[in-house]
């Protein structure tokens, strides 16, 4: 495809070397036309435990967990060099990911590569120690501080669907802190990692055994990252059921576990607010990159009054919305990963239509789409919130529109869920838009189409949505351990 990846196939990144895969290669498919983009490199058993080693090896010999300015320095170095490379990227995110051409300038690829910065300003700026005073506990004086230091050796296990915002989102912040990353990437978008192992290498001083990138069509070497007990912390983005299993064989080691997982999203409308704005604006959200993103607001609940003139709002909207090819500029709503994602998406329209539900729009493949994994942006309307397409995460774009008897049973639909990811809730009072912002039990929640997402914003959920924070601050101190130093005085 290009000088990054070629169908030739890609390299694993392991202890500063580009390496064949000791399993040989898998294929990677492009969802939009369903054809064979090349090779990926895949790894074994033997190529995990020596990623890990290579980690652990520049975690306690080399300077790069104390070198602040240094991590800075290769962090912006990293962002220079993918900047050189964007053009590139942007096609191997299209081909592989089935990412629309416009999602590639935000928060596809462009943003996150950007927020590399951020997370190299904050390895300087950030207080790394402060000062507790001096106290006399048991009577001994003492003078205390607190200090800031790097977890150690981190398995990042990604998904596919954001895959630059992802690995980003891990690598920025834990090297940042001063850790050794062992990356372990969707098999789906082994190459959008690949290429970012191959930059490292050739274009950055990171050195070797900092960042190990391990590509692989075999699910059991995530399970042999979390369980080695080299590995310090683990960082997974994926749905809840794996997330349980991650967090699980994490146990057996007592590591660390951050873990972003699944959402249902609940978009509130309130009785006072424009109908026909928030109603096209949720719609709209749905259709973005197939619906595949686990923060998108998947359930629509609008007054009960207005609720058939939401309906045929949102059906309109989504109606006007046909899936496309992604390499086209003026595509929103481009194919889902695989064939596996489609019937997954289909199996879930079926038990809504099994349970009662109204397919008021969309429902099925596109007419004029004979070849990619696409499918219709649809709307199901008369069942309620109990019903499985609106408790379970669908990752499609697929809307559930249900009906609320006001601010404080919409807050309780709203709650009603697994899950405590996102949201959104738009009104035009604003101690009532309050009262239900507080209600709600999110991790992140958008007011009148605010955007919440940003470097320097930590983003997670509550309840089965997670546990920790991704990016910010509070992102950046998930890779960190706290040390309490106490001096008699």
């Amino acid at each position: 495809m290009n000088g990054l990846v070629t169908s030739a196939g890609s390299q694993l990144l392991i202890g500063g070397k580009l390496l064949p895969g000791g399993a040989g290669v898998f294929t990677t498919v492009n969802p939009a036309t369903e054809e064979a983009l090349g090779s990926a490199a895949n790894a074994d058993s033997a190529d995990m435990d020596a990623a890990i080693a290579a980690a652990r090896t520049a975690f306690d010999t080399t300077d790069w967990s104390r070198d602040h300015a240094f991590r800075a320095r290769c962090l912006r170095q990293l962002r220079d060099a993918l900047r050189g490379h964007i053009e590139e990227l942007r096609e191997i995110t299209i081909a592989e990911a089935g990412a629309p051409r416009m999602l590639t300038s935000g928060p596809q690829l462009e943003g996150p590569v950007g927020d590399l910065g951020y997370f190299a300003d904050l390895a300087e700026t950030y207080a790394w120690e402060t000062d507790l005073g001096v106290a006399e506990p048991m009577g001994i004086k003492s003078a205390r501080r607190v200090r800031r230091e790097p977890i150690g050796v981190v398995g990042a296990i990604t998904p596919w669907n954001f895959p630059h915002q992802i690995n980003f989102a891990k690598l920025g912040p834990a090297l940042a802190a001063g850790t050794t990353v062992v990356l372990k990437p969707a098999p789906d978008t082994p190459w959008c990692a690949a290429a970012v192992g191959r930059i490292i290498a050739e274009e950055t001083d990171i050195p070797a055994g900092v960042v190990n990138i391990v590509t692989s069509d075999d699910h059991a070497l995530g399970t042999q990252l979390v369980a080695d007990p080299r590995v310090d912390m683990i960082s997974f983005t994926g749905s809840t059921q794996t997330g349980r299993a991650v967090m699980a064989t994490a146990a057996a080691t007592l590591k660390k576990v951050f873990l972003e997982l699944g959402g249902k999203s609940a978009f509130i409308v309130l009785d006072d607010a424009d109908l026909r704005a928030a109603v096209s604006y949720a719609a709209f959200g749905v259709c973005v990159h197939a619906g595949q993103g686990c923060a998108i607001s998947t359930r629509l609940l609008v007054p009960r009054a207005t609720y058939e003139q939401a309906v045929e709002i949102a059906a309109r909207t989504l109606g006007g919305i046909a899936p496309g090819d992604p390499s086209l500029p003026g595509t929103v709503c481009g194919p889902v990963i695989s064939e596996r994602q489609r019937a997954r998406v289909e199996r879930y329209l079926d038990l809504a239509r099994a349970e009662g539900g109204t397919v008021v729009t969309g429902g099925g493949r596109p007419a004029d789409a004979a070849t990619g994994y696409y499918i219709e942006p649809t709307l199901i309307a008369g069942l309620p919130n109990s019903a499985t397409v609106a408790q379970e995460e669908i990752f499609g774009p697929v809307l559930v529109v249900i009906p609320h008897d006001g601010d404080d049973d919409a807050v309780r639909l709203a709650n009603d869920s697994p899950y405590g990811l996102s949201g959104s809730v738009w009104g035009s009072d604003p101690e009532r838009v309050r009262r239900v912002v507080e209600g709600v039990r999110t991790g992140t929640l958008s007011v009148n189409g605010g955007i919440w997402y940003s470097a320097d914003a930590p983003f997670g959920g509550y309840k089965q949505s997670g546990i920790g924070r991704e990016m910010g601050v509070a992102g950046f101190e998930e890779y960190t351990e706290t040390k309490l130093i106490a001096t008699g005085c």
